[in-house]
């Protein structure tokens, strides 16, 4: 077996970060089995790099070697593509042509990006791992090939199975091992190595003196975010060592090669995903209202019935405040002044001293509305009450402190309706 170092000359590799250490010894581990690999990383890092040692080092390396860019492929042509097609299958195709599992046989095909591949895609990717068999676009004929599988993705997986663009099982599958390469930012010793390599590069290429940095540049150089990586820093090289005729390059120019978007490597907060209490449809977001309304139609009734009980607002405001400030709110800045209903008012006439329920319904009939209310269930909210605690509680995990302070209820009555609906 090769060792780390003797990897790095034969492939061109510059560096000494652990970490980047540590993801070519895994390379080189899992060559000589057929373990399909998946490489991760941000766009930029050279993750072309990884497949190409386990190809060479394994012993498929007098084989064919395929790379496939999944996402410069449309959509309509990929299943062609990798996988071929029969003649006839499609306007245009005029002639059966051979895909690069078929045309790699025996080798190694190297999918980049394939977190841009099609669901339908996906698919028959899924059956070439799990038996090596594919069919032709525009075929019933099962044909059999032997490659070994190699991806590399700069998309959070996680996220995009979550997003249902990319199927779980897949994933799996691609992932028997993991190789991950560190961002630039994170091999600070690298960079300014890289890019005097890269300089190097270019001074021989062009036929020019090397360029180099001052000391203010080489901390410009290091304090950099690099958000596109090796690439980014392969391309300020050349950018330098073409264009600057001063082949000491200061910080003052080095600066005004670099975006100013993100010239630095400082932490910020970035909010990288929607609020969970956002509902997917309009149509939720009615029922949603509607359960609103209807809590806060049932804390009326309470708060009426509690009148009718008491006959005494000042009592029913000390011991309901909770309830008032809920559905009321804060809207006005001067307190509300309660006062005792008199005789002759005709918003609610109830006897002084009636503690009797029975007595105060019979001689009111203005107040049936109230019952009404009760025993109607308006657009089946029963159901869309059980549906919406249902998908608040799944959004966070059962935690009912979460999912009641998104319905806009106490936990308490959430507690209540878990138990009532025997969730």
């Amino acid at each position: 077996m090769e060792s780390i170092q003797a990897i790095k000359q034969r492939f061109g590799i510059i560096g000494n970060t652990p970490s980047l250490n540590r993801a070519i010894e895994k390379a080189i581990q899992v060559a000589p089995t057929d373990i399909s690999v998946l490489v991760t990383g941000e766009s930029g890092v050279g993750k072309e790099s990884i497949p190409k040692i386990i190809h060479q080092l394994s012993h498929r390396k007098h084989n064919k070697y395929i790379a496939v860019n999944c996402g410069a492929i449309p959509e309509g042509t990929i299943d062609s593509e990798l996988f071929g097609h029969e003649k006839g299958a499609f306007t245009g195709a005029t002639q059966t042509r051979s895909g690069y599992f078929e045309v790699a046989d025996g080798g190694t095909i190297f999918l980049d990006e394939v977190g841009e591949l099609p669901l339908t895609t996906q698919v028959r990717l899924l059956r070439v791992l799990e038996n090596g068999e594919f069919i032709k676009v525009g075929s019933s004929k099962v044909q059999k090939t032997n490659v070994r599988i190699v991806a590399a993705t700069n998309v959070n997986m996680f996220e995009a199975i979550e997003k249902e663009k990319f199927r779980e099982d897949l994933y799996y599958r691609l992932s028997t091992i993991e190789i991950h390469l560190p961002p630039l930012r994170e091999r600070q010793n690298d960079i300014h190595l890289l890019f005097r390599k890269f300089a190097s590069d270019f001074a021989l290429k062009y036929k020019m003196p090397t360029i180099k940095l001052s000391d203010d540049a080489v901390q410009i150089l290091l304090k950099y975010r690099w958000s596109g990586n090796v690439r980014q820093l392969r391309n300020i090289a050349e950018q330098l060592s073409v264009l600057e005729q001063n082949r000491i390059i200061t910080a003052e120019v080095l600066r005004s090669y670099l975006p100013t978007t993100a010239s630095t490597n400082l932490p910020a907060v970035i909010k990288t995903s929607k609020s969970e209490s956002d509902f997917s449809s309009e149509r939720e977001i009615l029922y949603k209202v509607l359960f609103d309304m209807k809590s806060d139609l049932n804390d009326l009734k309470k708060l009426t019935m509690e009148l009718m009980k008491s006959g005494s607002v000042k009592d029913v405001e000390k011991d309901h405040e909770h309830l008032i400030q809920k559905i009321y709110g804060n809207e006005s800045e001067e307190p509300t002044v309660y006062q005792e209903p008199v005789e002759d008012t005709e918003v609610l006439s109830i006897p002084e001293h009636t503690n009797n329920i029975e007595s105060v319904e019979s001689q009111q009939d203005k107040y049936h509305f109230a019952e009404e209310i009760q025993e109607e269930e308006t657009l089946s909210l029963h159901d869309k009450e059980l549906e919406l605690i249902k998908k608040s509680l799944e959004r966070h995990n059962g935690k009912r402190k979460l999912a009641a302070a998104e319905l806009g209820i106490s936990e308490r009555t959430l507690y209540r309706k878990i138990k009532q609906y025997d969730l």
